[in-house]
């Protein structure tokens, strides 16, 4: 019931942010709209401005909502998000390097995307292991992975010639600006495949929370299972980065605050996902309306969001330990 109104807000927000902006539009013509009537003035307002972005919002979201979910529940630690253990900073780098190395398209930014991902991916979760992967140690080794691929983003935009690296920068700042639908379909496409097969390993990723032991008695294939989990995860966040750049604390803070709302036991995926959708789409309307006429990223509003969260987090983990 949780995950539906909270699949609910995420569409009150989307459709919302159709009427508001630099054009108002009555909410009778977004409906008009919506229903087919292509010769309203709106209708360029609505379904090439600003229906794309919005439902880019929502699935944006939902995949980093997944993705913050799945690490979160296989290094059993709130901090083992995508965005905190370097796993975005690597896909940004792939992605970088794609652009303005490279000088891809695209599609090639996306795959460049992938391949940084699993990448870092890679390098966190072997200088992590010691037989076998402890939460504490993989968010460390992550931050320290993170920091060092920060640092090789930082040279390849100021290597860059000014109108790339100007780009690159905005990109990297996370931001759905200037997207359209031609930028929806392959990372919609990748949600709706991948989905289903989160969803069919949230039963045996509950069951490896438990421990590797625990699982083999069950019969769960414990390294198979997280791998796939782990390409799963990697995968959507990798095509959220190519479209929308780095945008940091949705992973981090969608799947603690669903596990609250929805009030389940451990991590689940769907809640995660909507809860992932609605911070994001109210994230992405208040970056565009806080400082109207002008427009601020979208990364920059979850930032402030999240680093709150993330302070009274720390703050909660350290009483915990405490007590």
């Amino acid at each position: 019931m949780a995950t539906g109104a909270l699949m609910v807000v995420a569409a009150a927000v989307g459709c919302y942010s159709l009427t508001v902006g630099e054009f108002t539009v009555p909410v009778r013509e977004v409906i008009g709209v919506l229903a087919g009537n292509t010769s309203s003035d709106a209708h360029l307002v609505v379904m090439e401005w600003r229906l794309p972005r919005a439902i880019l919002a929502i699935v944006v979201g939902a995949c980093l909502g997944i993705g913050g979910a799945i690490f979160q529940s296989l290094s059993k630690n709130p901090l083992g998000s995508p965005d905190i253990v370097g796993f975005n900073v690597g896909a940004a780098t792939g992605a970088l390097v794609a652009v303005l190395v490279l000088d891809a398209g695209y599609y090639e930014r996306a795959v460049g995307a992938l391949i940084g991902g699993i990448i870092a991916g890679a390098a966190v979760y072997t200088l992590a292991y010691k037989r076998g992967i402890h939460g504490f140690r993989l968010v460390l080794v992550g931050i320290a992975v993170g920091s060092l691929l920060s640092s090789v983003n930082a040279y390849l935009i100021v290597k860059a010639d000014l109108t790339r690296a100007m780009s690159a920068a905005t990109w990297q700042a996370g931001s759905l600006y200037g997207l359209t639908e031609d930028h929806l379909w392959p990372v919609l496409i990748t949600f709706l495949v991948l989905l289903p097969v989160a969803l069919a390993l949230s039963r045996p990723m509950r069951i490896l929370e438990m421990g590797d032991d625990t699982a083999r008695s069950l019969g769960v294939s414990h390294e198979r299972v997280r791998l796939a989990l782990v390409g799963c995860a990697l995968a959507m966040t990798a095509a959220a980065t190519a479209i929308a750049g780095p945008i940091a604390f949705v992973a981090l803070a969608a799947p603690q605050l669903a596990r609250r709302v929805a009030r389940t036991p451990g991590i689940a995926v769907l809640p995660s996902a909507a809860m992932g959708a609605v911070l994001l789409s109210v994230s992405d309307l208040l970056a565009r309306r806080l400082f109207a006429p002008a427009e601020v990223p979208v990364g920059a509003v979850t930032i402030c969001l999240g680093g709150g969260y993330l302070v009274w987090l720390l703050a909660r983990e350290r009483h915990r330990g405490r007590s």
